[in-house]
């Protein structure tokens, strides 16, 4: 296995990013556990010198960026999540507010992306390890590629491989990825997780968010058979499933036997079992987020969380306490996607209350990120609430029968008529 880079690429210990990045570029990197830290952090350190850059961050898994660094730096982010919420507090943080299938095209105008790679196979070729979701569409336009190449990260199967020619300047690593562990699910998560389950048959293809009730629910699914998935994400809590043999892929009707998502997020375990493994394949979000191609998967089941949801179907998955703290993301197109599907199940799952706040509400406090015209099945942990062909009447009925006991009375005095 060749263990430098083709001559093609400039190798160095470190990177003088003042020589490479313009005043005014736009630089992209991985996002969650693909983000090159050793990069991130040279560049954060440098940007006094760099002239004033803009960069687009994803969901942040390391606590690299911080508010000090937006002293010479402009933030964009399509997410307001971990230590996003810090930036976004501060006012720090521009929010894309795209649909996530959206930012390939949003991406694509980097001028520098900084990506992490495992080292290259018997080819020449590296794999991008950890996420292709919209990094493709950031290489493929970008005037200058900087790798990481750390010997610690994965080499997993996809559609995209650098090779040297791609790279322009690539320095070596070898330290840990850094992981996103998922905190042991409530008595509230575990049970919105059980009353999911009962939604999902054998044979589905499974859609899952990022977050403690995606986890909760595929915790739950150990009794199904022959599940798949495509999704943006691949997680620890699929490698259960994959490992008890819940998960096989085996009737999918694209991509039959492989798992297919966009991004790793999970900790070593996940790493160690998509390392070299064609039964995890890793795809860009044109191909995981295609609408076309989801519709057409046979008992597609969305699976996807919100902050709050109002007694009509509209979800607010984006602002909490007058705070951006989520995103867009996926969630609606994958709905859209599910309801369409053959046997498809649309879910938006989350606990019924925030502290002393109820989460069903009669108003939502933020934005409207799924329209009520997408609103499928939704699910807390007192019960399920299917809104499919419903009027206005009966999905309040069926909303209020969801909430928590201590706020029905006081939403059904409060319920809207619109």
């Amino acid at each position: 296995m060749p263990n430098v880079m083709p001559s093609s690429a400039v190798t160095a210990p470190s990177v003088d990013f003042r020589g490479l990045i313009e005043p005014g570029d736009f630089v992209v990197w991985g996002q969650s556990c693909a983000e090159p830290v050793t990069l991130t952090e040279q560049l954060l350190a440098q940007r006094a010198d760099l002239g004033g850059i803009t960069c687009f961050l994803g969901i942040p898994a390391a606590d690299t960026v911080k508010t000090e660094h937006a002293d010479h730096i402009r933030f964009i982010s399509y997410c307001g999540t971990g230590s996003n919420r810090a930036l976004a507090a501060a006012g720090a943080l521009e929010i894309y507010p795209g649909h996530y299938s959206t930012l390939p095209e949003f991406v694509s105008r980097a001028d520098v992306v900084l990506v992490q790679c495992a080292p290259p196979d018997a080819q020449g070729r590296y794999s991008l390890g950890l996420a292709d979701d919209y990094l493709s569409a950031a290489i493929d336009n970008a005037r200058i590629v900087i790798a990481e190449v750390n010997d610690r990260a994965p080499a997993t199967s996809g559609d995209r491989h650098l090779t040297g020619d791609e790279i322009d300047i690539a320095i070596h690593t070898s330290r840990p990825v850094i992981d996103s562990p998922v905190a042991a699910p409530s008595p509230a998560m575990t049970s919105i997780g059980a009353q999911v389950a009962g939604l999902v048959p054998d044979g589905a293809t499974l859609q899952f968010g990022i977050g403690s009730v995606p986890e909760a629910v595929l915790g739950a699914l150990g009794e199904r058979n022959d599940l798949g998935i495509h999704s943006g994400i691949f997680t620890d809590a699929a490698v259960e499933l994959v490992d008890r043999g819940v998960v096989t892929n085996s009737r999918k009707t694209t991509d039959h036997g492989v798992s297919v998502a966009a991004v790793l997020i999970g900790t070593q375990r996940l790493f160690d079992h998509a390392h070299h493994n064609p039964a995890v394949s890793l795809r860009p979000i044109a191909y995981t987020h295609d609408p076309e191609r989801l519709a057409a998967q046979h008992r597609f089941v969305a699976i996807n969380s919100a902050i709050e949801v109002d007694l009509t179907g509209q979800v607010n998955a984006e602002v909490a306490g007058g705070r951006y703290v989520g995103a867009v993301g996926g969630g609606g197109e994958f709905l859209r996607a599910a309801a369409r599907s053959d046997g498809g199940v649309p879910i938006i799952a989350l606990p019924a209350t925030a502290g002393s706040h109820s989460r069903i509400v009669d108003r939502l406090s933020g934005p409207v990120s799924i329209a009520r015209s997408d609103a499928g099945i939704v699910v807390t942990e007192f019960g399920v609430a299917d809104l499919r062909g419903l009027p206005l009447s009966e999905r309040r009925e069926r909303m209020l029968a969801i909430a928590h006991p201590d706020h029905r009375d006081a939403l059904r005095v409060v319920a809207s008529r619109w």
